[in-house]
């Protein structure tokens, strides 16, 4: 069994990207923009008002506080603030969450707060601090053999792994950076054969040609992506035909 997220609630105000109702029909996981890098309050509540309706679990995609730069912009946050931040947009989604019926199970970051702790262990112990500080046992999501999983083991949470579609990598295991033009992985076909490869073969291509061993309990679509909720449907449907079953991860 795996499961599929996708970042959803990536609006403001008047202004929309994500296809949160069509994507909420078909991945098991959402994770939801906490008004740092994207959403608002409005947009969060109703969110978390589908997703409970649907049964999706919801998951607080934490991000800088970079409304400007979608979050994808690198930034120096202390460890304090940084934590005290995580667990301010936690507690914010919580509220909306468990108004639904619902609540928040996970904690995923986002952007340049996702890549910074894959490999910087202060970055990634701050992060951690702030999901034990916003309270309840959430589970981690985040890059297999990152700093961040392994914080989160190392503080008694459920780490757990997950792989990206609709993303390139490095021979290391990494995510090519969004810089790089071949980042991305817009073939819808490709995506779906990297999908499967993820469930079935625990590998992916990287952009030498190389195999990566990649073990991920959780699959992801971005759900900026343009297509995302077609593309996730595909891979849903890919998956579910290989006689895989797709669900929230345990």
């Amino acid at each position: 069994m795996i499961d599929l997220n996708a970042d959803l609630g990536e609006g403001f105000g008047r202004w929309t990207l994500t296809d949160d109702d069509a994507l909420l029909s078909v991945v098991t996981s959402a994770n939801v923009a906490c008004s740092f890098h994207a959403g608002d309050p409005a947009v969060m509540r109703r969110v978390c008002d589908l997703a409970a309706e649907r049964g999706v679990r919801i998951g607080a995609q934490v991000s800088y506080r970079d409304l400007a730069g979608f979050g994808r912009r690198a930034m120096d946050v202390p460890a304090d603030e940084l934590a005290a931040e995580t667990a301010y947009q936690i507690g914010a989604l919580r509220v909306f969450a468990q108004a639904a019926g619902a609540e928040v199970a996970y904690v995923k970051p986002h952007g340049a707060l996702y890549n910074r702790t894959v490999h910087d262990a202060e970055q990634a112990a701050a992060v951690v601090e702030g999901v034990q500080l916003a309270g309840g046992a959430l589970k981690v999501l985040g890059l297999p053999g990152s700093e961040l999983l392994a914080a989160a083991e190392e503080a008694g949470l459920t780490a757990v792994p997950e792989a990206f579609a609709d993303r390139a990598y490095t021979p290391a295991g990494t995510l090519v950076s969004r810089r790089e033009t071949n980042a991305v992985v817009t073939d819808e076909d490709v995506v779906v054969r990297r999908a499967l490869a993820f469930a079935v073969d625990r590998a992916v291509e990287a952009v030498d040609g190389t195999t990566v061993v990649v073990t991920a309990r959780s699959l992801c679509v971005h759900g900026d992506t343009p297509g995302a909720a077609r593309i996730a449907a595909r891979v849903r449907v890919a998956l579910e035909a290989a006689g895989i079953e797709v669900g929230a991860f345990a």
